[in-house]
């Protein structure tokens, strides 16, 4: 259990998603395709030559799985998983 919880807005529910293997806690309704990758990287890897592959699996009833482009968002659920890679397309 960490210590991370100093959010003063309690209106955002918090749930448990798998960030490329490693659990995460996310506040909110929905994730954005900027919100996963910086959860994916502690320090991520941007440049200019630099494309991030975002997919997810077990997501809400309407749309399971699929992928995030920059500027989109997904609903977020609990246990959902998201998959991040980053591609120099040098």
């Amino acid at each position: 259990m960490s210590d991370s919880h100093s959010h003063s807005n309690h209106d955002e529910r918090t749930v448990s998603i798998i960030v490329n293997g490693r659990p995460r806690e996310f506040a909110g309704k929905e994730i954005s395709y900027d919100q996963v990758i910086r959860l994916a990287f502690d320090s991520p890897p941007y440049g200019e030559n630099t494309l991030f592959t975002v997919t997810y699996k077990r997501g809400a009833e309407h749309k399971p799985e699929g992928s995030l482009v920059a500027g989109e968002s997904v609903k977020v659920k609990k246990g959902m998983v998201f998959n991040v890679v980053a591609t120099d397309k040098s």
